[in-house]
């Protein structure tokens, strides 16, 4: 094992039992799972809830939720017999990908749409060691190249269409339920490929099916205005948005995702990128949180339903945070902020922070 035997905070061990895991699964970790819950201090006031927390998904290894799944999913592949991994990614999935194939000591494969994967996510990738080829199109159209290959040679996938992924992700709803001691009334979270949603829901539901819990939270899903195929219920064969991690025109977990929403008394509504960087904003200047754009998501759709009226004075919410913002830092160097200049001496410092 590459853990101590009395730490079960890794999920293969922590939530063995919940998992398809063998006496043959490979228990390698880098540390995944058992991500802080943040209690808001300031946003819960503004948008007007009882409870207010953020599930700190970026402070996984590679600084997304993706290693939750990808753990399982990569010793699964490792299990069979597979001596290579290859995903489709805008960025947080290969990233992960590379990570764990490498600890597997096996070849990865991760194909992005050219010029459209924030630096962030690429260098990981580059760093980790994988082949990375950059394909002329989508993410979507990615998926689908990937999926053909994987088809004609032996390869494991490791997409979210991936069914140990959303295995291993939906220990993220066990954590909340574990830390809190009880269900959320809401879970909110962006929405790209769908399988996010997709475990967190299967999560609730063995967690209220063992009764764990007396209820499970509605999930509320957010996409991106110029990425919101779910919310038009038509492909968008050129999604746009800021938010480069949920820039997805034709989910994989589309139907799933539709599931959850429904069977849960939920939503999926879209965002616009002002709100998104409001959202991303306010979560760095009132709560010390960074996070990369896509994450924010969840805050701006609590914050635009409070604006349309809701009351949620009596509600309980998580807002899962997915990715980190060092992911993307371009985007940062876009807020408005007060930069001054000074020389090595204090009189000069003092003159430039007007402190007379």
């Amino acid at each position: 094992m590459s853990f101590l035997q009395s730490d079960h905070s890794f999920i293969l061990n922590r939530y063995k039992n919940m998992l398809p895991v063998t006496a043959d699964t490979p228990l390698v970790t880098l540390g995944e799972g058992a991500t802080p819950l943040i209690k808001s201090t300031r946003l819960v006031e503004m948008i007007g809830l009882r409870e207010l927390y953020f599930k700190a998904e970026f402070m996984n290894p590679t600084g997304s939720f993706k290693d939750r799944g990808m753990v399982l999913a990569v010793a699964k592949a490792v299990e069979s017999g597979s001596r290579a991994v290859i995903c489709a990614s805008t960025g947080n999935t290969s990233a992960s990908a590379a990570a764990y194939g490498s600890k597997h000591g096996l070849e990865v494969i991760v194909v992005v749409p050219e010029g459209r994967i924030a630096q962030g996510k690429l260098v990981q990738a580059i760093a980790y060691g994988a082949k990375i080829v950059s394909l002329d199109g989508s993410f979507d159209d990615a998926l689908t190249t990937v999926r053909e290959l994987c088809q004609k040679h032996p390869v494991a996938l490791v997409n979210s269409v991936n069914s140990d992924r959303i295995e291993g992700q939906k220990t993220a709803a066990f954590e909340i339920i574990d830390d809190l001691g009880k269900c959320p009334d809401i879970l909110a979270l962006p929405v790209g490929n769908a399988g996010n949603i997709t475990a967190y829901w299967k999560g609730f539901k063995e967690y209220f099916n063992l009764k764990r819990v007396e209820f499970v939270p509605e999930l509320w899903g957010f996409q991106a205005t110029g990425a919101s195929p779910i919310v038009q219920n038509v492909v968008v064969k050129n999604p746009e948005t800021i938010a480069t991690a949920i820039r997805i025109g034709n989910p994989a977990s589309w139907s799933q995702a539709i599931e959850a929403r429904d069977a849960s008394n939920g939503k999926i509504e879209s965002v616009t990128d002002n709100e998104i960087m409001d959202a991303y904003s306010l979560l760095a200047k009132e709560e010390g949180i960074f996070c990369e754009p896509a994450s924010a998501a969840s805050v701006a759709g609590l914050l635009k339903n409070k604006l349309s009226g809701i009351d949620f004075s009596d509600k309980t919410a998580v807002c899962v945070l997915t990715g980190h913002g060092l992911k993307d830092p371009d985007v940062a160097l876009q807020l408005k902020t007060t930069q001054l200049e000074s020389s090595s001496n204090i009189n000069s410092l003092e003159k430039a922070l007007d402190w007379h």
